[in-house]
């Protein structure tokens, strides 16, 4: 066994376990920091035996027994004698190793410790992503327009307030849960969001990463069963994920969904979102998530069918702005309104959000689309150079600068 061939083992498990071997640790130890470092030495541990020994059956439970031994360990040095049989039953438990919905359940109670009314709230949903869901404070940092070393220490912050205030690793109470779930679904959707944009799974670190969050919005499902915003959650991320393959086309070139072909999407996905959709329309309650999975299946059946929707999508845009007035529905809506043959007010409405979306990419592509529309066309190729200064995949930004070489020559 070499060193590359360990390595590699010990990063897949990486991808698919961090989440799952941090949730089951902490919950025993009631400390999200020592429970990551007691991991990372246990990957450290790996890569030096794993080449030597040989890589084990089960590299997960290898891992979450080393780890579970470094907690043991440490916490062993800082008791009396008195306190040892706790530690023995904590380094005995190797010989009962959980299975995955065990993995899962502590999972939902980490992801709701960390959306706890003691957590400060513009902090828990990067807890969520990293302590659950394995993302680095680097690249949680950008997505939150945020420098690494501020977001780290809060983070720290974070996971020393839970210890210290001995937060309980429990899926809260039903007088509890409504409070939380809004939390933890927004940083599920964001850990999809990550997984999202890398399409050809070429980023190890967010590889599998949209599978895992819909694999959380069916377990919150699970959880949560008369929950119709938990229902929305997975209805959205199965209507996108069915057409991940559209999205490139066979040299890996960007595909806007408008020129999809609907023959490429997952027809069982489709399915399965739609179902979800209209499970949740009947407990009458809308919400954010049942607003954007209403979107898409909009989206969807357009493409489909080839009818025009949009005066049904124009409303659905205004109530996601009523419910969730975020700078992303906001610009959705204006590309709405673009599209639906009101391009002068959808510039309207993205002059009002101008202040906030200077280094917004959307905004700036939501703008050149509506100036294209109203005939300005040097001013739309103007509106794409800055978009694509603020984009970072190679394949959009070549579709971009396609717009805006066609609406040079036009223009």
């Amino acid at each position: 066994m070499t060193q590359a061939q360990a390595r590699s083992v010990a990063e897949q498990a990486a991808r698919l376990s961090y989440g799952r071997l941090v949730a089951m640790l902490a919950a025993r130890s009631g400390d999200i920091a020592a429970a990551e470092d007691a991991l990372s030495a246990a990957f450290a541990a790996a890569l030096e035996h794993w080449p030597v020994r040989g890589i084990p059956d089960r590299p997960e439970a290898w891992l979450l027994t080393a780890a579970r031994r470094t907690l043991g360990q440490k916490r062993a040095r800082a008791v009396t004698a008195r306190a040892a049989e706790p530690v023995l039953t904590l380094l005995g438990e190797e010989r009962n190793m959980p299975h995955d919905g065990i993995f899962g359940d502590d999972r939902l109670k980490l992801l709701f410790v960390c959306a706890h009314p003691a957590i400060d709230e513009s902090v828990q949903a990067p807890l969520m992503l990293q302590t659950v869901l394995g993302l680095d404070a680097a690249r949680i940092a950008g997505s939150f327009l945020m420098s690494p070393a501020a977001m780290g220490q809060r983070l720290v912050r974070a996971k020393t307030k839970i210890r210290d205030a001995g937060i309980a690793f429990v899926v809260p109470d039903a007088e509890q849960i409504g409070a939380r779930t809004g939390t933890v679904l927004a940083a599920i959707y964001a850990a999809y969001g990550t997984g999202w944009e890398d399409v050809m799974g070429a980023d190890a670190r967010r590889k599998g990463l949209a599978q895992e969050a819909i694999w959380l919005g069916r377990l919150m499902v699970q959880l949560l069963p008369d929950d119709p915003e938990a229902m929305g959650l997975l209805a959205l991320m199965l209507h996108c994920e069915a057409r991940r393959v559209a999205r490139r086309d066979t040299e890996g070139g960007f595909v806007p969904l408008y020129r999809q072909d609907p023959a490429q999407w997952s027809r069982p996905m489709v399915r399965e979102a739609e179902t979800w959709l209209r499970t949740a329309a009947t407990f009458a309650k809308p919400g954010r998530f049942q607003t954007e999975a209403a979107i898409q299946s909009l989206h969807a059946q357009s493409l489909m069918t080839g009818e025009a929707l949009h005066a049904p999508l124009n409303r659905l845009y205004d109530l996601l702005v009523a419910v969730a007035p975020s700078l992303g529905a906001q610009v959705a809506r204006a590309v709405a309104l673009a599209d639906s043959g009101a391009p002068d007010r959808a510039l309207l409405l993205l002059d009002q959000c101008a202040r906030q979306a200077e280094s917004y990419q959307p905004w700036w592509v939501a703008r050149s689309h509506a100036l294209r529309l109203s005939g300005r066309r040097v001013e739309a190729a103007q509106a794409v150079d800055i978009a694509i200064g603020l984009t970072e995949d190679k394949a959009i930004r070549r579709f971009l600068a396609e717009q805006t070489a066609m609406d040079r020559n036009i223009g």
